[in-house]
């Protein structure tokens, strides 16, 4: 005896079709009655009242539809298991990664040159007007270039190119003398130093107004330390003269806004005002003062130090961008380095969307960029080139992902430039290197976290590949119901 079921991909959109044609029915019944006093029709507010009748149905009829799907594949799927004895097969992991990179982790490259060239221009700009011909006696200055870096200028950024970051150099004044050194010996955490000067010198003396300023007495030891906040603060003023002067011709493109943001950075904001810059894209440069150290090194303020430490953390941009230009060169052209760590960084994402806000931090502490970085540069680094193959990425990300957990058990992730271990770097590359301090202890960039903090990002990102063809279908449900709110609010 046959027995009827109802075939809900037919009945849904019917009804939805339905509801429809009855609420246009009424409205236009309803709409000859609309009259105004002039005798005209008032049709505004019914038409916004049919707009948002229409917007609440289709996504009434799309969360019903998923719902039903979902029932309907959880009630067939006994049934099939139990007739041919095989589960549905999930789709490769491959063609999933394919397809969830080139829609939602690829960048375009045509909006990302636009978006670098505007940049570029208008910091061009800034700080040509803040560079002194002649270097100043008893203030900072500007050196009149700037450094781009981070993974918008190498090629790793993931999402939109609405982020970008700038490191401005800084000329000292003439006859200051500034002696790096070790905050804490035997520490061998992150790169992170002192600008120490002797406290009674002939320079300080001639220029009291400097040095009651920018240096600050240091306790310990007859000296005196220069102090980032007071370099941020001088910088951040600086920057607005700057921008006020170069302001005018670039409002007709963009609106331009200049803030001291969070961990203590200077942020430019560019909203644009007309299509020149693709799609309306808005986006922030974090301007970040910089002092030559020497080798192409610069010290930069420590973000996330305590009030009193007067920390400078240690950047080499030069040598880690002339690194990756000789990778590039070794790899096989189809090679999959840089797509294994765009998706690195879309598993680290996807893996920290339910988390609480302090566990959230937490874990995007533990797994930076630069962290996620480093550790992508060592297995390069430790790998033949022709595994990096196209074909070859499942695979290759997969090590990079046993890498990093294996580096997390051991709670060590060693600088790459300054991690004691001189033979991963290649002979042929000279990366010559500053002497940042006497003795300095191999850098660990995990070792301001605690062994059990350590434990619970690996288990979560073991988890996070595990399952992440479920998180990438959460994550678009996610944003297709957000969207759908916000339309109707």
């Amino acid at each position: 005896m046959s027995v009827y079921t109802l075939n809900l991909r037919v009945f849904w959109p019917l009804a939805a079709c339905l509801a429809s044609a009855l609420l246009l029915l009424f409205h236009f019944v309803l709409r000859g009655s609309e009259q105004r006093d002039d005798g005209c029709p008032d049709a505004g507010p019914g038409a916004v009242l049919l707009v948002k009748s229409l917007l609440a149905l289709a996504f009434c009829y799309i969360i019903v539809k998923c719902c039903s799907v979902q029932g309907s594949r959880a009630g067939q799927r006994p049934r099939r298991t139990a007739e041919s004895g095989v589960g549905r097969a999930a789709p490769p992991k491959r063609e999933m990664l394919e397809e969830h990179f080139e829609k939602h982790v690829r960048l375009s490259p045509h909006v990302l040159g636009h978006s670098k060239a505007h940049v570029a221009k208008l910091v061009g700009e800034l700080v040509r007007v803040g560079r002194a011909d002649v270097p100043p006696e008893s203030s900072l200055a500007f050196r009149g270039d700037f450094v781009q870096i981070g993974s918008s200028y190498e090629e790793h950024k993931v999402g939109s190119p609405d982020c970008f970051d700038i490191l401005v150099p800084l000329r000292l004044p003439r006859g200051l003398k500034l002696e790096p050194r070790s905050p804490a010996a035997g520490r061998g955490g992150a790169p992170l130093v002192t600008l120490d000067t002797p406290r009674r010198t002939e320079w300080t003396r001639r220029h009291r107004g400097f040095a009651e300023g920018f240096l600050r007495s240091h306790g310990v030891a007859d000296s005196c330390r220069l102090s980032p906040d007071s370099v941020l603060r001088w910088f951040y003023a600086a920057s607005q003269r700057c921008l006020a002067t170069v302001r005018f011709p670039f409002e007709e493109r963009c609106s331009l806004s200049l803030s001291l943001g969070e961990g203590q950075r200077v942020h430019l904001r560019l909203a644009p005002r007309s299509d020149y810059v693709c799609c309306h894209i808005s986006m922030g440069v974090r301007l970040i003062p910089a002092l030559p150290l020497g080798d192409s090194a610069y010290l930069v303020p420590a973000s996330g130090a305590r009030k009193g430490e007067d920390l400078w953390t240690a950047y080499f941009p030069r040598q880690e961008q002339r690194l990756l230009g000789w990778l590039k060169g070794r790899l096989p052209p189809s090679s999959c380095h840089l797509k294994c760590l765009q998706l690195l960084k879309e598993v680290r994402d996807l893996g920290g969307q339910a988390l609480d806000q302090q566990a959230g931090a937490e874990w995007r502490g533990v797994l930076s960029s630069y962290s996620l970085k480093t550790a992508w540069l060592r297995l390069l680094l430790s790998t033949p080139p022709e595994v990096w193959e196209e074909r070859h990425l499942v695979g290759r990300l997969e090590d990079l992902l046993r890498c990093l957990r294996e580096s997390l058990q051991n709670r060590a992730l060693l600088h790459l430039l300054l991690g004691g271990d001189s033979g991963l770097l290649p002979d042929s590359l000279a990366l010559p290197m500053p002497k940042l301090a006497e003795e300095p202890m191999p850098s660990n960039l995990w070792v301001e976290f605690s062994p059990a903090s350590l434990d619970l990002v690996s288990a979560r990102l073991a988890y996070s590949w595990a399952h992440l063809p479920r998180l990438i279908r959460l994550g678009r449900r996610y944003l297709a119901y957000c969207g759908i709110f916000w339309v109707l609010v």
